[in-house]
């Protein structure tokens, strides 16, 4: 499968894989941005990119950036019809500020089949052995 990708910017960095077999293209931030502890904020990629019809891509976190400094990854679903300049969204909830540098590494993208659905709306559903236990329902 081929991945078209557009730079909007000229300074951009593609997406790419860091080692042969690798699930998620690294998506890199195109100038340094900071995000301050508790701040959510957004970094431009500099890069469209026209995931095929039947696929989505799925945003994920570097391990590495959210083990070591608390960044997460938020609102990560890029859907086969989106062609605007990707804008990553993530939270600081680390203790200390994080500055991205110009072509660092700011999350992993996933490019994964969708199931799509038809739905039917019913007035009863199965059960399961499982019923409506949630919340830790299941012990630790």
């Amino acid at each position: 499968m081929k991945l078209k990708i557009k730079k909007v910017d000229p300074e951009a960095k593609a997406p790419s894989y860091a080692h042969p077999g690798d699930a998620g293209l690294d998506l890199y931030a195109l100038e340094a941005v900071k995000i301050e502890p508790g701040v959510i904020g957004q970094v431009r990629s500099g890069v469209a990119m026209e995931i095929p019809d039947g696929y989505v891509g799925l945003c994920w976190d570097k391990s590495g950036l959210s083990h070591k400094f608390g960044l997460k990854v938020l609102g990560g679903v890029i859907d086969a019809g989106f062609r605007g300049e990707l804008v990553l969204s993530l939270i600081n909830l680390g203790r200390a500020t994080y500055t991205f540098a110009k072509h660092d590494k700011v999350m992993q993208l996933l490019i994964q089949p969708v199931a799509s659905v038809e739905v039917e709306e019913t007035d009863t559903i199965s059960d399961t052995s499982r019923g409506h236990g949630g919340w830790g329902s299941t012990g630790k």
